[in-house]
């Protein structure tokens, strides 16, 4: 890609200088807007190195990893090499290789003038390059007019765009947010509740928004979305609601009937933990059983105190277990487990 090898040097040919003077901090006579203007601007220029430096240092170590494949071989393990003798850990090196591609998308596509990589933060520039195509266009725009664009920006623009264009919002929802009589910010939160809703869960909800498109009907119908949601995730991992006696759809028609939606969520939410607790519990308690024998075969008269540690561990390794809930001992839990 000479090109875009071309454009990024161009841009990375004239490096900020960072050799400034910092404002003195005990500098009574320098007023605080003043004080705080021109830390702002060395912090801007900063950043603009940063970004400039790591969007090579993950081009770099994308031609690393992807050297190592041609050959076919190695497993990662060159790779892994390398960045162990530079002290790069692994996650950091993938949040450099996607910031270098973020950028390679964007100056390909030709969303966006190499001259407004400056205008970007790391952050705001991988999500730009991760958003749909008309919120690039959004943000390309803005960032060549010269505006900052953090992550903050990024995130408002394709609010904007998803409360304005979303087929999961009903045309009354979308046109006050055209009109921004309806903030995106308050739209936005429910689109994207709905896009983890099946379809039929759907319907309601947006039957409601409908009818009243104001800020508060929104905001409750985005909690109620959340709270659907939860209990389906909940549900659909909690075995013991596999039971043929039980109609978890009309459970969740009577919970949103009598306005306990929340509760039942909860309910379910909690025995999925609970759930998941006692599988780990057993298997624990089937680990330390096992050692305890263990320990107990190893050893005979000559270890006393390590006899005395197997007994005191008995409480907790047998059949019962048996914990303390205070330091007293007058609160006790009692579990006993019988396993097929």
């Amino acid at each position: 890609m000479p090109d875009l090898q071309d454009e990024l040097i161009e841009v990375l040919q004239e490096p900020p200088d960072l050799d400034f003077d910092l404002p003195n901090p005990e500098d009574e006579d320098l007023p605080d807007f003043e004080f705080l203007q021109q830390v702002d601007r060395a912090w801007l220029v900063c950043d603009r190195f940063n970004l400039q430096t790591d969007i090579w240092r993950g081009r770099i170590l994308r031609a690393v990893r992807d050297r190592e494949k041609v050959g076919g071989e190695g497993r990662g393990k060159g790779f892994l090499k390398w960045l162990s003798e530079r002290e790069i850990s692994k996650s950091q090196a993938y949040s450099l290789i996607e910031l270098a591609n973020s950028a390679d998308t964007l100056l390909e596509q030709g969303k966006l003038d190499p001259n407004s990589i400056n205008n970007f933060s790391k952050r705001a520039f991988v999500e730009t390059a991760n958003s749909p195509l008309e919120v690039q266009q959004l943000v390309a725009s803005a960032a060549q007019d010269g505006d900052r664009i953090t992550r903050r920006e990024v995130k408002q623009l394709s609010d904007e765009w998803m409360a304005m264009t979303s087929e999961l919002l009903p045309e009354e929802v979308r046109d006050r947010a055209a009109d921004h009589s309806l903030p995106a910010r308050h739209v936005a939160p429910l689109v994207r509740e709905l896009e983890k809703l099946p379809e039929n869960h759907q319907k309601e909800i947006q039957r409601e928004a409908a009818e009243n498109p104001d800020v508060e009907t929104l905001k409750q119908l985005t909690t109620e979305a959340r709270n659907l949601s939860k209990y389906i995730d909940a549900a659909s991992q909690v075995q013991t609601l596999q039971d043929p006696s039980l109609d978890l759809e009309m459970a969740l028609e009577e919970a949103l009937r009598v306005g306990s939606l929340s509760v039942a969520s909860d309910l379910v939410k909690q025995a999925a933990q609970l759930e998941q607790t006692v599988t780990k519990l057993y298997t624990t308690w089937k680990r330390l059983s096992s050692q305890s024998d263990r320990l107990y075969v190893d050893t005979g008269a000559s270890t006393p105190n390590l006899r005395s540690l197997i007994n005191v561990i008995e409480r907790i390794s047998g059949p019962v277990i048996e914990v303390p809930l205070d330091d007293s001992g007058e609160h006790t839990v009692r579990l006993q487990i019988l396993s097929d």
